[in-house]
């Protein structure tokens, strides 16, 4: 009803837009006779197999770099772990051969203390290897006398050099042991080495090897897509003058009217092939529209006839409403006018009632006198 010009939503507007782009696109490409095909996309597929076919490459070669990869560090990681078992071994033999040679009981300094039989040897049994068991009350075993002092400093001496040859024999073994292990770390870490050297020269050739077949793969690859790209070329130039050949044979560059009629609906028309009208179509369209303007004109005349006359039947009311409303203005004003009168008429004879009453009948005033009789006789 009434026109307001209002600002366009912008993100409405850019929707419309997009979803314009779109159809248009999608026009020109199934109207488009050269792109235009039957069926599938065949170089979409193709374009999708290569790009498959390049991806699954490239993962496989990845997947073979890692587990060599994964090879090598396995086999460094165990080297490292046997080279730290023997280490951990050759410790915890070193260990218990030092407990066992230097933390024996009977070496310790308490031992003579918690002894088990330290009971039987307090008292010798007897003095020599001839004598008779003497007690302690035949007075001939006496406390700090030594008959044996010679052979115990014999003995000592004996162990003395024994223990030495002994601590000799264990540095030596200790050197010989050291030794060993050193060679056996020497010949580890070599070994070690030429594993890793391997595994390098391996890589590398696993490499080499992945470069040249990614090279040849790539090479396939190129010449194929060379190929495609010549018979996409040439079927292009074979379509294009098979599309100059019809169009020059055909009648869609003639100005043929009939050319753009539409067999299935008469009435209807080949956009792609239509010339524009014919004469005697717009005449007829013209004929049409002069018709439709006078049409138009009647109506309107009609419309503005029946308009007036709405206007005065709307007015005609209007002033009989505004004559009732007056009248009723005038009769209320004469219904108050009466009732005035009325009321001053019914307050005059009250007036005078009340005048009558006062002056004539309520002329006598009960005394004390009358109030105590009335009492009394009440009672």
């Amino acid at each position: 009803m009434y026109k307001v010009d209002l600002s366009p939503d912008p993100k409405e507007v850019a929707a419309i837009e997009a979803r314009r782009n779109r159809e248009k696109e999608r026009q020109s490409r199934f109207f488009n006779v050269r792109t235009r095909v039957m069926g599938v996309d065949v170089k979409a597929l193709n374009s999708q197999v290569e790009e498959r076919k390049l991806r699954e490459a490239t993962e496989q070669s990845k997947e073979a770099a890692y587990g060599t990869y994964q090879e090598q560090y396995d086999l460094v990681a165990q080297m490292l772990e046997k080279e730290e078992a023997e280490r951990t071994r050759r410790l915890n033999k070193k260990v218990q051969e030092f407990r066992e040679q230097k933390q024996q009981l009977k070496n310790r300094r308490e031992y003579d203390l918690w002894d088990p039989g330290r009971l039987w040897m307090e008292f010798p049994a007897h003095l020599g290897p001839s004598d008779p068991p003497y007690g302690p009350a035949s007075l001939q075993c006496f406390a700090g006398e030594d008959l044996e002092r010679a052979m115990c400093l014999k003995m000592q001496q004996e162990q003395f050099r024994h223990s030495l040859e002994r601590q000799l024999q264990e540095q030596q073994q200790v050197q010989d042991d050291e030794k060993c292990a050193d060679m056996l770390n020497d010949q580890l870490r070599l070994a070690v080495d030429m594993r890793a050297a391997q595994l390098a020269k391996l890589e590398e050739s696993c490499r080499v090897a992945m470069m040249s077949a990614m090279a040849n793969a790539n090479k396939a690859q190129a010449a194929a897509l060379a190929e495609h790209q010549r018979r996409e070329r040439q079927h292009e130039q074979e379509a294009n003058l098979m599309e100059i050949q019809n169009q020059i044979t055909s009648d869609l560059l003639t100005e043929n009217p009939q050319v753009a009629q539409n067999l299935v609906a008469p009435h209807r028309v080949l956009p792609y092939c239509w010339k524009g009208m014919t004469p005697e179509q717009k005449a007829a369209i013209r004929k049409d529209q002069e018709v439709q303007r006078h049409e138009k004109e009647a109506q309107h005349q009609a419309d503005q006839a029946l308009d007036a006359k709405w206007e005065s039947q709307a007015f005609h009311l209007a002033q009989a409403a505004m004559e009732l409303e007056e009248q009723e203005r005038e009769l209320c004003a004469e219904f108050r006018r009466g009732l005035g009168s009325f009321n001053q008429q019914l307050a005059k004879e009250q007036k005078a009632q009340q005048n009558y009453l006062n002056s004539i009948i309520y002329t006598n005033q009960p005394t004390a006198q009358y109030h105590l009789q009335f009492n009394t006789s009440s009672r």
